[in-house]
């Protein structure tokens, strides 16, 4: 079995810290229909939370902070799944029940490296 990490991307979600947010009926849904191959996943807090960090000069060297996401882009990074699949046929059918492959988003697979 490989393991696959389900890319959410989305319009910006405005999520709270101080009011709790459950997932919606769909992600409810899609949760029961996957449990067999879910291995876990979030929502992220929208890109207005984000820090980018670089460091000049190579390792050691100056921390460089952005307030912000690395890219200002329409869809955003909103959440992700780790998928343990048979193979990236299956992670693509998984793919495809994510209530954002639908509604305005898009899901991208990508294998995860095992180092151990």
């Amino acid at each position: 079995m490989t393991t696959y990490l389900a890319l959410i991307y989305n319009t910006d979600q405005a999520w709270h810290d101080d009011v709790p947010v459950a997932p919606s009926e769909e992600y409810n849904e899609f949760g029961r229909a996957a449990a067999a191959v879910l291995r876990g996943g979030n929502a992220l807090h929208s890109t207005a939370t984000a820090t980018t960090v670089r460091v000049s000069g190579g390792k050691g060297g100056d921390i460089l902070t952005t307030d912000g996401p690395y890219a200002e882009t329409k869809e955003v990074l909103t959440g992700y799944y780790l998928l343990e699949c048979a193979d990236l046929e299956e992670a693509v059918k998984t793919a495809a029940m994510i209530p954002a492959a639908w509604n305005g988003g898009a899901i991208e697979v990508r294998p995860v490296v095992n180092f151990g």
